[in-house]
């Protein structure tokens, strides 16, 4: 358990994460412009289908950030936070843009009440971020 915490925190998971989703996300998005026109358009879903590429692709550039952040100097708890941030977003991709995906399908409706807690997640990482920035400590330079 330890150890799988120290890679949760270290620069390498958002970095791993970052190029996941971000690989994932342009793949989503061509196929639905593409692959999935048809049936998106059928379903009068293919907004929410760009909503769910949209969201997973801005956080898979925060989690690049969130990586950047993680490899310069800061205090313990702020990069505490940032990993936080991190599975935070992470989460948030899998619930929110997940069910979207899910729903733009026609999947089972029990994945709509899903699709808010993935809202929530993104707020509570982007509150970790926030808190991160509270603990770091000024310098000359900041």
């Amino acid at each position: 358990m330890g150890q799988f915490l120290i890679f949760l925190m270290s620069y390498r998971f958002p970095t791993l994460s970052a190029g996941f989703f971000g690989l994932t996300g342009v793949a989503l998005g061509a196929f639905g412009a593409h692959g999935l026109r048809d049936v998106l358009a059928q379903q009068g879903t293919q907004h929410a289908w760009e909503t769910a590429v949209h969201y997973q692709l801005v956080h898979a550039i925060a989690l690049f950030g969130a990586a950047i952040w993680l490899q310069l100097p800061s205090t313990e708890v702020a990069k505490a936070r940032i990993g936080w941030a991190a599975v935070a977003w992470i989460a948030g991709i899998l619930l929110f843009s997940g069910s979207l995906y899910g729903l733009a399908l026609g999947g089972p409706r029990f994945l709509g009440p899903i699709t808010p807690l993935g809202g929530v997640a993104f707020l509570l990482g982007w509150s970790c971020v926030i808190a991160a920035a509270l603990k770091v400590k000024p310098t000359a330079k900041n």
